[in-house]
């Protein structure tokens, strides 16, 4: 399972603590959230978790095809003005990779507080053959009880932004390996 721009860990360390059978892997740029998810990882004395400092569309290019089980993006930065657009992660190079990684049957799961993102984020993966919307097409989810709830959403919610949820399941097949 991994957890992309996972902030300070509170959410990917939750889950990992929860589900001890699962293996998670935790991407981000920010070395002081880095630094606090693995004192609270080695506090609780996790074995199942491991973090990796990069670029998510680095890590998910040396990731082999069908390897995970679970991509989950909770919060991401919604870079709000129309000239920034270009910087968020979720988009369709973003959406594909995804669907290369995940194995048949896995989660993409995602969540923001940014209402126009959110559609954005819908719109794109419900067009996208790879996935199924869980909660039907065009349509957003409730929160998933497993999904912790982070700091981004408390906030969100304090100013009165709405949380969308999104779920989907990689349909069919694992996608072939890329050759050079």
């Amino acid at each position: 399972m991994l957890e992309v721009g996972f902030g300070m860990g509170d959410a990917l360390v939750a889950m990992a603590e929860s589900h001890p059978e699962r293996n998670y892997l935790g991407v981000d740029v920010y070395p002081p959230g880095i630094g606090s998810a693995l004192l609270k990882i080695d506090a609780l004395g996790l074995g199942n978790v491991r973090l990796v400092r990069a670029d998510a569309m680095d890590l998910l290019i040396t990731l082999g095809n069908g390897s995970l089980q679970g991509v989950m993006v909770f919060f991401p930065d919604p870079w709000p003005k129309k000239r920034h657009h270009k910087r968020r992660l979720v988009q369709a190079p973003f959406v594909d990779l995804v669907c290369e990684k995940l194995d048949a049957g896995g989660s993409f799961e995602l969540a923001t507080d940014w209402r126009p993102y959110a559609e954005e984020m819908l719109t794109l993966i419900d067009g996208h053959d790879c996935f199924v919307n869980l909660a039907g097409e065009g349509e957003f989810a409730p929160r998933p009880a497993q999904r912790p709830e982070t700091k981004f959403q408390r906030r969100g919610e304090r100013l009165g932004h709405a949380i969308f949820d999104l779920i989907f399941e990689r349909r069919g097949a694992s996608a072939p390996e890329r050759r050079p």
